[in-house]
């Protein structure tokens, strides 16, 4: 078999969204994006949702409207994509990293303790794979410190805390929806915040700091005339996306439960396993499970991770790793130096993780071949 990383789940409703979106006429932002944000803001239950090119345009825009500039720190975690440090580095702050959780990955409260100072202006909790933080640790920290808290919610939709959904519980949330997310509309973002004023200043950075949507402008009621207020970007979603993301909302549901079954089949093999560490979600959490991070027990391997990626790619499955640490990236060890010995659980995952395929289009017989062929390479190189 060949199995991708990946594949979008993408079936006919989302296709013929997309064409009326098209032949509507109205392909930039418009009513359907409007339509998106309201359904959207319905489903997490929070009073603002705003509509944007990327998760790393909503992050960008959340600190922003916190007041991030420069002589301001963020702490983010060591172990993410590198766009959520690379946001702080937009606004003229200094990034901070903080170590994970072995267990889970995601930022760690005890870590995020230690970086805290004076010039901390917020903490992003990015919620590993779709596993949720220790959200009432992390506000609790803020609070004390007179800091925000930004939730990097791309992995989670819906994952959730206690019983209340990621993205929901700090000061401002941020989805992805590219291709290879729970919700996908090809490429797109959102963020939600229960801050009005934030929201509405959000909704003028987005289109270049204009303080009317372009779509209003050219309606029926609309004006010709704008104004610029402040200096904006170029972060609006459009329509054909929007359009998208209305159908893929509305199976959510059925999508999360597809991704669940396929992890719990992948938990379940696993765990008979001493070679292998099937990844868990902790009480009172539940996970989108965006993402499947196996780990390997490499003191009982003769082979390390990027061997056994390797056995895996000869035999037809296609995997990845969920992150590289970002102070082993080349701009971030000339900004700050090596880092290494700072960051002992972001190392000790980053040794042994690999991300399998898990998509809610796999079939029975291909998620059998990936347990299958994962058991017996790590049974061939056992110790």
């Amino acid at each position: 078999m060949n199995i991708p990383f990946h594949v979008p789940y993408i079936d006919d409703d989302d296709i013929d969204a997309a064409v009326a979106a098209i032949k509507s006429g109205w392909t930039t932002m418009g009513p359907k994006t409007i339509a998106f944000e309201d359904a959207f803001a319905r489903y997490v239950n929070v009073p603002n949702a705003v509509a944007v090119s990327s998760c790393t345009a909503a992050l960008h825009l959340a600190l922003k409207v916190c007041g991030v500039g420069s002589g301001d720190e963020v702490i983010v975690p060591a172990n993410t994509f590198v766009a959520t440090a690379e946001v702080v580095e937009y606004c003229g702050a200094t990034v901070v990293f903080a170590d994970i959780d072995k267990q889970t990955h995601c930022i760690d409260s005890a870590s995020i303790q230690k970086e805290l100072s004076p010039k901390t202006k917020a903490v992003i909790a990015v919620h590993y794979a779709g596993h949720p933080c220790d959200m009432d640790t992390i506000m609790d920290s803020a609070k004390a410190h007179n800091c925000y808290v930004i939730e990097d919610a791309a992995h989670s939709l819906p994952s959730y805390y206690k019983g209340k959904l990621a993205g929901t519980m700090g000061h401002c949330g941020c989805y992805s929806f590219y291709a290879t997310k729970t919700l996908s509309t090809g490429e797109g973002g959102m963020l939600v915040t229960a801050n009005n004023r934030w929201a509405d200043e959000v909704r003028s950075l987005r289109l270049h700091g204009m303080n009317r949507d372009a779509w209003k402008r050219y309606d029926n009621h609309g004006s010709w005339y704008y104004d610029v207020e402040q200096q904006g970007y170029k972060y609006n979603m459009n329509d054909i996306a929007a359009a998208m993301g209305l159908t893929q909302l509305a199976k959510l549901q059925k999508l999360t439960a597809m991704r669940t079954a396929i992890a719990m089949r992948y938990s379940e093999a696993f765990g008979q396993h001493e070679t292998l560490i099937p990844y868990s979600v902790q009480e009172m959490c539940s996970s989108s499970w965006h993402l499947y991070p196996l780990k390997l027990n490499v003191q009982a391997l003769a082979v390390s991770r990027n061997q056994f990626i390797d056995k895996l790619a000869e035999r037809g499955i296609n995997t990845s790793v969920h992150f590289i640490p970002l102070y082993r990236f080349t701009y971030f060890k000339n900004r700050l130096g090596d880092s290494y010995c700072k960051f002992p659980s972001a190392e000790w995952v980053f040794e042994r993780e690999i991300s399998l395929p898990i998509y809610p289009a796999m079939k029975d017989e291909e998620i059998a071949y990936v347990i299958d062929n994962v058991i017996d390479i790590a049974q061939h190189y056992k110790r």
